[in-house]
């Protein structure tokens, strides 16, 4: 993105990429379909140290003139929910809407170039292991750590060292939870299993599912809450959003009140997934437990678990299977209006190596679409 807006400004502009083929994560994300981006994005839907730097950026390339793109490709697409659009057929349709793009302001596109060595003396000078380059500016679009089988590295974060920029402690992010082994017990044997929730981590607030694992959780409300997450911290599940906990002790109250004599784990059958109310039940209550026999104050407590489960992750999956990298180079180095270093002339950054974040559902490629824009637009 950055280099079509630079070679649309007439700049010369070679794009080096150290892999074999371009756009190896765009062609994974959204199950192959490509996410590509999110009609709501806004500066609220990103995790950084300032909250306020992507505005800028994000107000300049919004959502819908990457859609003007797409559909100026005839690329069929769809929303899916909550504002997310996705190919009707394959992510390989945007690595060549890009490519062709590409082509067409002339830039180059030169693969297998891992850069070995980079030093600014009036200009950049750029080596790698089959050729030397020198320009005016130099842009790292480098990504984060996430997924290294696609060939990840922290390459972006050591030049943002060199130059002497700071940068934030990355983690990964968008990340499956790994639970200690107290709530794995708690939540045995349920592997497999999603159910609608609302998860909160700190000022993240999601109402999605989540899916139990062999190790943990997953699931979109889990990976979002993933963002807000740091080791100690706790995350609070309320497994039944559909209902506020004053109707569903009304609920329970009433089957009391009518004389039922059905165990609460059939009763529970009715908000939730069979095996989970039967784990929830067997944890919470005595074995085989009655609506009847129960007391109204056990109900209330027992509908106060199910709205507001607290656990503490042990850890996140990792990188391996983390959507996103957390943290990067400090939005304090940073023009937020070009993207370019404040100490550096010339330098710029854009994208995941940036101390940018986004939500599930499109929001981080739209930021690299929209850093990338701002950079091509000034470099």
């Amino acid at each position: 993105m950055c280099a079509i807006q630079a070679g649309r400004r007439d700049r010369k502009v070679a794009v080096l990429d150290h892999a074999a083929k371009i756009g190896s994560k765009i062609l994974i994300s959204g199950g192959g379909r490509c996410n590509f981006t999110n009609v709501g994005a806004g500066p609220e839907n990103y995790v950084s140290n300032n909250p306020h730097f992507a505005k800028s950026a994000l107000s300049r390339f919004v959502p819908n003139d990457f859609i003007h793109m797409v559909k100026d490709h005839q690329i069929a697409y769809h929303e899916k929910k909550l504002g997310q659009l996705f190919c009707d057929r394959s992510a390989q349709e945007i690595v060549a809407m890009l490519e062709e793009e590409c082509r067409k302001a002339g830039v180059e596109i030169i693969l297998e170039q891992p850069v070995t060595h980079i030093e600014k003396k009036e200009r950049f000078e750029v080596k790698t292991f089959h050729d030397s380059f020198c320009a005016e500016s130099l842009v790292i679009a480098t990504g984060g750590l996430s997924i290294p089988k696609l060939g990840a590295t922290d390459f972006g974060y050591k030049i943002a060292k060199q130059f002497d920029l700071r940068v934030v402690p990355t983690s990964p992010a968008l990340d499956g939870f790994k639970l200690k082994p107290a709530d794995m017990k708690y939540f045995k044997d349920l592997m497999g299993v999603s159910c609608d929730t609302i998860v909160t981590c700190g000022k993240g607030v999601f109402r999605e599912n989540i899916l139990f694992t062999h190790s943990g959780l997953s699931g979109p409300a889990a990976l979002q809450a993933s963002l807000y997450w740091y080791p100690g911290n706790t995350i609070q599940i309320n497994f039944i959003p559909s209902a506020p906990k004053e109707t569903l002790e009304k609920w329970f109250l009433e089957c009391k009140r009518k004389g039922s004599k059905l165990e609460m784990k059939t009763l529970l059958k009715e908000w939730l997934p069979s095996r989970l109310a039967d784990r929830i039940c067997e944890n919470e209550l005595p074995e085989k437990a009655a609506i009847h026999q129960m007391q109204d104050k056990k109900i209330k407590e027992f509908c106060n678990k199910l709205k507001t489960h607290v656990l503490s992750p042990e850890a996140t999956v990792g990188y391996g299977k983390a959507e996103v990298t957390r943290g990067g180079v400090d939005t304090d180095e940073l023009s937020s209006r070009t993207m370019e270093s404040k100490k550096v002339p010339g330098l710029y950054f854009v994208g995941e190596v940036v101390d940018v974040t986004g939500w599930l559902g499109g929001y981080n490629f739209q930021w690299a679409w929209a850093s990338g824009y701002a950079a091509g637009d000034a470099v």
